[in-house]
């Protein structure tokens, strides 16, 4: 996982600060180069990890395919201009954060100009979201799993009305184990900036 060598209270291992240690900025590098096969492995390296988080950000599986599209589709155009200044896993992560960001902007501008369209109109977009991420419901789940599943999707709604900072410090350090530092680095915020972050998360779930 992305907290191999550290923990979350910020403490990093000496293998996190050995930067020849990154296997993935090295693939990068070779893909700057001119290998496109390095490329090839980097997707399949984080593609899962993308679609998970953007999926935790964004609710809907469509949209989490599309946004991980859009992030391999900016380290691509990145190849020239990427230096191995931190750990590509959060370099990625904040590519990430910030295709998150520009995504839920835009769907609140289409939101906004849906609600002044007459009643009916969108409703079907909505409706398979909806469908999507209930559809698994109706199967039968014995009372302990069924509980777990209830207390998820809680949990769930809770963590999406957080405010998007957040909600994105809270998807990093708790559901993707990023330590603080790079949370913060992830973010592009300090790291006594993302520990107030999360404090206020946690006080906001609570």
């Amino acid at each position: 996982g992305a907290c191999v060598g550290s923990d979350r209270s910020g403490r990093t291992g000496e293998a996190r600060n050995d930067r020849s240690a990154d296997a993935d900025a090295e693939l990068m590098l070779a893909f700057q180069r001119g290998d496109d096969g390095a490329f090839t492995q980097l997707v399949n390296r984080f593609q899962g990890r993308i679609v998970s988080l953007a999926y935790r950000y964004l609710g809907s599986s469509a949209d989490a395919e599309d946004l991980a599209q859009e992030v391999f589709l900016r380290i691509y155009r990145a190849r020239e201009r990427y230096e191995p200044t931190a750990r590509f896993t959060t370099w990625i992560y904040r590519v990430t954060v910030n295709a998150s960001l520009n995504f839920l902007r835009g769907r609140r501008v289409r939101k906004a100009v849906s609600a002044e369209m007459p009643t009916g109109a969108g409703n079907e977009e909505g409706a398979r979201d909806l469908s999507d991420h209930f559809e698994d419901e109706a199967a039968p789940s014995p009372p302990a799993e069924l509980e777990r599943k209830e207390l998820h999707e809680i949990l769930r709604g809770i963590v999406d009305e957080l405010p998007d900072r957040q909600r994105a410090a809270i998807l990093l350090n708790k559901y993707e184990g990023l330590s603080y530092e790079e949370t913060a680095a992830a973010m592009e915020m300090s790291l006594p900036a993302v520990k107030s972050l999360l404090t206020r998360a946690r006080v906001n779930i609570k």
